[in-house]
């Protein structure tokens, strides 16, 4: 497979990841983080990372709606939840953090 090939497909994994994550809004960045040891504000951290290494100036609001589809806060009003104390408790006992 030759590089540029690569990078197609790996651009098209990356945005059917992010479809994926902006149709599952019932699933937490708690849960994701429990369960993968990431969530979408990693992901985010990620995309800004990557645009950084190739003298892109993007700003975290910017990366996160990228990854959100809309506005952070506004995603978090609209789906977020409060975190349950068994998540908590999860994610505190992995380490926590991202």
């Amino acid at each position: 497979m030759d590089k540029q090939t690569q990078t197609e497909l790996e651009a098209a994994a990356f945005r059917r990841l992010v479809s994926h994550l902006r149709e599952r809004t019932d699933v937490q960045n708690i849960d994701l983080m429990n369960l993968a040891g990431f969530c979408r504000n990693c992901l985010s951290n990620w995309y800004r990372e990557a645009a950084e290494e190739k003298g892109e100036d993007l700003t975290k609001e910017e990366a996160r709606e990228r990854v959100y589809g809309m506005p952070y806060e506004e995603w978090k009003s609209a789906f977020m939840t409060p975190a349950t104390a068994e998540q908590k408790g999860a994610f505190d006992k992995q380490g926590g953090g991202h």
